[in-house]
């Protein structure tokens, strides 16, 4: 896919298909993420991938979706649930949350467009119980969950819309998502 289109259309996904993601998929996804870029190269990151289905339902049981929307509306039912979890881990004996969370974000953000690339969508979870997670997961003390990654092939679409006056995303009748941006124009000054 050309990049700006890349770009354009890796979107939030958070309705999926329950067909798994081939092991080849997940291991381009997962090389991506340590190409990204790291402050002084510290590379404090780290990944634990969830994809057996009872460990998936545990964990997806503390997550929060779509704020936005009602949970009826905004969290994925039983049958749409993601089949995969990445989770996203700082090693703090190497680099503190704080100081890492742009590693975290650039490595995310290299495996969800990876995953796109490959038609796999993607959600980015912050809104998770993390001590719980922390426990069941057996993570060790040094490690902090930054976020989760969700993933699976999406069963609706979600686009880019002009921005109105309210950054709300919304569903249509058909249940796709349309997300409010601003323009470039409204975002970038020139000093």
């Amino acid at each position: 896919m050309e990049l700006m289109e890349l770009l354009k259309t890796r979107r939030t996904y958070r309705r999926f298909e329950q067909r798994p993601i081939p092991q080849e998929d997940l291991e381009v996804i997962l090389e991506s993420a340590r190409y990204a870029s790291s402050a002084a190269n510290r590379q404090p990151l780290r990944y634990l991938v969830i994809r057996e289905p009872a460990k998936l339902a545990h964990v997806f049981e503390h997550t929060k979706w779509a704020a936005y929307l009602p949970p009826e509306q905004g969290t994925p039912r039983e049958e749409e649930r993601p089949v995969l979890f990445i989770a996203v881990l700082i090693d703090e004996a190497i680099s503190s949350a704080a100081a890492a969370g742009t590693d975290a974000g650039l490595a995310i953000s290299n495996m969800t467009l990876t995953a796109w690339d490959r038609g796999i969508g993607s959600c980015i979870i912050g809104a998770c119980d993390r001590p719980w997670l922390a426990e069941h997961l057996m993570l060790p003390e040094k490690w902090y969950l930054h976020s989760l990654v969700a993933f699976g092939y999406p069963t609706h679409t979600s686009r880019c819309e002009k921005f109105t006056g309210s950054v709300e995303y919304y569903l249509d009748e058909q249940g796709n998502y349309h997300v409010p941006k601003r323009s470039t124009k409204e975002t970038v000054r020139e000093f």
